[in-house]
């Protein structure tokens, strides 16, 4: 049995549990309470995730990819960059403006390589068209980046910069031109706060340390009223002891959006998810939360914590409901398969005799199938296009 802690990260969150005023209860194997120091969920899972110095997201190597712990649809061939460009032209093209291609949580940089090769061989005056610029905040992506540019042959990587830094880029934005920016399974790296029904009343899950045991659940007061309100309006309502996740930060990320972006400027989100029915649906009794690590999937993230994604799936509800508040209108919204057929995956298939299984056109066809017919993936993901009013 692994013993606890079992990175210095839970030592870390341990002794701020063990200084927290916040209180939960803790339900003993008998039935018997116990009042432990608490934190939200949402503290913990940000912990594991962002803390400066251990956190998942913000230490170690790279965390996409066969050398990390979980694929992107970016990393499945040029396919989907191949389809997003052609969008991005598209939009280009109807505007009649330059757009800047920005790439909120670009991780290596594959799929905005990919988009500026693509654009490359679609349209000669690509340059004059389209710039780009890329938002990680994880120290490890930067030289990824640049070999990821290196690999699609083109002459040179954008700027990276952290969430912090490109506050600046965008307040010192020129309104000449338009923006396209993408976020490819951003959302669901958000931390979230996890809600539970108990009979009539609904409580927040928190963690506690329970000595021998390591980290373990508790039920504690919810800890912001607007929590409540959010699940009311977006339809989501919960059977006895059935857990779901929220996740504010999301929508503090689309009023941030709201603020800095122009008009007319545009947002594509990629990611899985479920609208307010499917989100809370009766076999979803303990929500969506998983984990990951080198590929194995898990929903356990109380061990190696800072060592494993920890990731819940996206409310496409509530994401509507905090764009709208941020000034944004939906101008498409469906599953990741049907954008790519709208947008022309089929046109890239190539014709094959099969003489050559590994040759470019074979992967190229392999690629496209996993992406529409794969596990269902391309059903359970969605892709939202926000445009600023």
């Amino acid at each position: 049995m692994t013993s606890f802690p079992d990175t210095p990260l839970a030592h870390r969150i341990a002794d701020h549990i063990s200084r927290s005023r916040q209180k939960g209860w803790y339900v003993l194997p008998g039935g018997a309470t116990q009042l432990l120091p608490c934190i939200t969920f949402h503290e913990y899972m940000e912990a594991c995730l962002y803390d400066e110095t251990y956190g998942y997201y913000r230490a170690g190597e790279t965390k996409v990819g066969k050398e990390g712990d979980f694929y992107t649809s970016s990393a499945i061939g040029s396919v989907m960059s191949e389809v997003v460009s052609r969008y991005a032209l598209k939009l280009q093209s109807t505007l009649g403006l330059p757009v800047v291609l920005a790439e909120w949580g670009a991780g290596t940089g594959r799929l905005s390589a990919g988009i500026a090769a693509s654009l490359r061989k679609l349209t000669p005056q690509w340059e004059e068209c389209f710039s780009q610029v890329l938002i990680d905040d994880h120290p490890g992506h930067r030289k990824k980046v640049k070999e990821s540019y290196l690999e699609a042959e083109l002459p040179g990587a954008p700027p990276v910069y952290s969430s912090s830094q490109s506050l600046t880029y965008w307040q010192s934005r020129q309104s000449k031109g338009s923006v396209l920016l993408i976020a490819n399974e951003l959302l669901d790296a958000f931390p979230v706060h996890r809600i539970v029904r108990k009979g009539d009343a609904y409580k927040e899950l928190g963690v506690a340390v329970a000595p021998g045991q390591g980290f373990i659940y508790t039920e504690m007061p919810i800890s912001n009223k607007d929590f409540l309100e959010w699940l009311e309006r977006d339809g989501i309502v919960l059977r006895d002891d059935q857990i779901t996740e929220l996740c504010p930060g999301a929508r503090d990320w689309l009023l941030q959006l709201g603020r800095l972006l122009y008009a007319g400027d545009r947002v594509m989100l990629i990611d899985y998810g479920y609208e307010a029915d499917e989100y809370a649906a009766e076999h979803r009794m303990q929500g969506t939360l998983m984990t990951y690590l080198r590929h194995q999937a898990s929903d356990s993230p109380f061990r190696h914590a800072g060592e494993r994604d920890i990731t819940a799936h996206v409310s496409f509800s509530f994401i509507r409901s905090s764009a709208e508040e941020a000034g944004f209108r939906v101008d498409y919204y469906d599953t990741q398969k049907q954008f790519l057929l709208d947008n022309g995956i089929l046109e890239l298939l190539g014709s094959h005799d099969g003489s050559n299984p590994f040759g470019e056109e074979a992967r190229r066809n392999r690629a496209v199938r996993q992406l529409l017919l794969s596990d269902g993936m391309s059903e359970s993901f969605k892709v939202m296009i926000l445009r600023k009013t």
